[in-house]
């Protein structure tokens, strides 16, 4: 029987600036069970980023309740989101946010520095089929790959659960491919549960 790694429920965010209200999330409800790999499809806007970082613990609900196994993340404090977060979660980004001065594998061995049972950094960039390219820098490296090194730094503390947010978005339709296919590799090997948004119903 699958076992629900999160579960939220009747999730509202609102956001407010002044006097005008933005409500990103109503009511939302949705499950994430161990190993699952899903998709979550909609239009800009529509709320998928909201509902990802208050899975994540970036952000935080205004109601309803997100639990992560069995602790109730709406009910966290900052620090214990923060030790969430480092210890359990993994994110990909739609801009990739390496460090420009720092080479893929120093990228990659940020993360493993601060992990508690972190693979080595030429092992989770060889996942990604980069083991040519640990010694490259981010400018020396085309789109996709920045991203697979991106994917290669979010998977290297093991973490249970990947977040995706529009990791194909700043790529052409093949480069795309390539991601994903590192990211279903992932999912296949380290059977690590993952929620990857996009707008792109092709995807």
């Amino acid at each position: 029987m699958s076992v629900a790694v999160f579960t939220a429920r009747h999730v509202t965010k609102t956001y407010r600036s002044g006097d005008v209200e933005v409500q990103a999330l109503r009511g939302a409800d949705m499950e994430l069970f161990e190993g699952e790999m899903a998709v979550l499809l909609g239009p800009s806007g529509s709320g998928k980023s909201t509902l990802l970082n208050i899975m994540g613990g970036i952000d935080q609900a205004t109601s309803g309740t997100v639990m992560f196994r069995d602790e109730d993340l709406t009910a966290c404090s900052e620090r214990e989101l923060t030790r969430y977060r480092r210890d359990h979660v993994g994110f990909v980004f739609q801009f990739y946010n390496l460090i420009p001065s720092l080479t893929a594998w120093e990228n990659v061995a940020l993360v493993t520095e601060i992990s508690q049972n972190p693979m080595k950094p030429e092992e989770a960039l060889e996942m990604v089929g980069l083991k040519e390219r640990i010694g490259h820098f981010p400018a020396q490296l085309s789109g996709g790959q920045q991203q697979r090194v991106a994917i290669a730094r979010a998977i290297a503390k093991r973490p249970e659960v990947l977040l995706c947010d529009e990791p194909t978005g700043a790529l052409d339709s093949k480069t795309g491919i390539l991601v994903l296919e590192a990211l279903a590799r992932i999912n296949e090997e380290l059977k690590t549960s993952m929620a990857i948004i996009t707008h792109n119903a092709a995807i």
